[in-house]
């Protein structure tokens, strides 16, 4: 019975290791590539340490003005909060500077507050991204109560009759979701593994089946946001905020559904997420220019002169990363090529910074919020996370 069983599991072991194998040969890494991210990381390491010399007491990077000097920070409450710390431990976890480390546990503390804030859908973000990380990479104690009760806020915007985590407060008439709450889901999944809660593991499948249902075009793209009735659920206007028209493709928000329904294909195993998922990188990857960092809008009026943004490139990266590793063939292969040429572009003098400048911040040329003129063309602190987060996933497929 025991040599049955013996055979019957060197058999599975086998079979998986030749799938494995399959794919492999899908797509390789690039040597020279490798020598060059691991190099971004140690010039990574130095940039931030300018960055924690800017930074003022009590706050959070945001944003650089190369044309004035100017160094934008913001409280622990506004979205963004989350990617400093997330950031410092992916350098960290590469280089081993335990002065980046002792920076995360100095910050993360400002941070802890935010686990009871349930006036924002961002504490995926800002929560699971910084958190998160530190309880994956060098748990302290505390971490795993942080994040549950972060998940218990989270979980408190939920509306059953919407089917949605309610993203920006609004009139009462009014219940807005945004495509970039797609983002926020995998700290409810965290929260279902950890507690053996399912009420979070049933708000995040709801929640994207209900976004997948009104969000999304006959051509997989997405509308930034949607703005559902309270009491009925009824979809009442599809616009956007950020974006350049309500019917234009905003591109990181083409980039957050993309990883959005990656991670829901990861967390649930549901086929009909990763049909999602490589329904919306068919669409991006048509509209992607020669170098594969996107413009700012896939529709924007002025290409190829229009501003690009190198924070929605590097979600798309990263994305593109884990989604390679779910398909077989030329979808691997194209999804593992396209992320390695973004890195690739992100990496030149183009996009990435001189050491001693952009206030310590990683990469130039993202685009915050076009027609508020707000933070445009400027260094974005979520751009550098994807960034660092792309460039640990493409080594992973070395490893």
């Amino acid at each position: 019975m025991k040599c049955k069983l013996y055979k019957v599991c060197y058999l599975l072991l086998s079979i998986l290791l030749m799938g494995c194998a399959s794919q492999k040969k899908d797509f390789e890494s690039d040597p020279s590539l490798l020598v060059r991210i691991d190099s971004n990381f140690a010039s990574a390491g130095r940039q931030y340490h300018l960055l924690m010399k800017n930074l003022p007491p009590g706050q959070f990077p945001k944003t650089y003005y190369p044309l004035t000097g100017k160094f934008e920070a913001c409280n622990s409450d506004w979205w963004v909060s989350g990617f400093y710390p997330g950031s410092l431990l992916y350098i960290y976890e590469q280089t081993n500077d335990r002065l980046l480390l002792d920076e995360t546990r100095r910050i993360l503390k400002l941070l802890e507050k935010e686990k009871n804030n349930r006036t924002t859908h961002d504490l995926g973000f800002m929560m699971y991204c910084s958190f998160g990380q530190a309880n994956a990479i060098s748990p302290q104690p505390g971490y795993k109560d942080v994040l549950i009760a972060s998940a218990k806020s989270l979980a408190s915007r939920f509306n059953p009759k919407v089917g949605c985590i309610q993203s920006w407060d609004a009139r009462p008439d009014e219940f807005l979701v945004i495509i970039d709450n797609m983002m926020n889901l995998e700290l409810l999944f965290w929260a279902t593994r950890e507690t053996g809660d399912s009420s979070y593991y049933n708000i995040a499948v709801t929640h994207a089946n209900t976004t997948m249902k009104n969000h999304f075009r006959s051509d997989y793209s997405s509308y930034h946001v949607l703005n559902y009735h309270p009491k009925t659920g009824a979809v009442q206007q599809k616009r956007t905020d950020q974006g350049y028209a309500d019917e234009s493709a905003w591109t990181r928000g083409q980039a957050w559904g993309l990883y959005g329904y990656t991670l829901m294909y990861r967390e649930t195993k549901d086929h009909k997420y990763l049909d999602q998922a490589n329904h919306i990188a068919a669409f991006i990857l048509k509209n992607l220019p020669e170098d594969k960092v996107p413009y700012w809008d896939f529709n924007a009026p002025d290409i190829p002169t229009a501003l690009r943004d190198a924070s929605a490139g590097a979600i798309i990266a990263s994305a593109l990363l884990e989604l390679c590793g779910y398909n077989k063939g030329q979808n691997a292969k194209t999804f593992f090529n396209t992320a390695e040429k973004i890195i690739e572009t992100l990496s030149s003098d183009r996009y990435t910074a001189a050491e001693g400048s952009n206030g310590g911040f990683i990469l130039k040329h993202g685009v915050g919020h076009m027609p508020k003129r707000s933070e445009v063309d400027v260094p974005l602190t979520y751009g550098d996370y994807y960034y660092l987060e792309a460039m640990k996933r493409y080594k992973s497929y070395a490893d």
